[in-house]
């Protein structure tokens, strides 16, 4: 099972989020740009948990 890439943060709601780019992640896959889950010190606001750097896809897996 993939994960759910969102585009966009969540929090700020303006901040593109690209495949390859830096994110942070929940295990919930709420994603959030990285000054955000600095702002919240990446601790979730929707469930509690720890936001860790989202995976990176390759320009091939972007594709798919």
């Amino acid at each position: 099972m993939a994960l759910d890439m969102r585009e966009i943060c969540e929090r700020c709601e303006t901040t593109p989020l690209t495949p390859g780019g830096p994110a942070r992640i929940c295990s919930h896959e709420c994603t959030f740009c990285v000054p955000c889950a600095d702002a919240m010190r990446d601790v979730c606001p929707n469930c509690g948990g720890e936001l860790v750097a989202r995976p990176r896809r390759g320009p091939a897996a972007a594709a798919v």
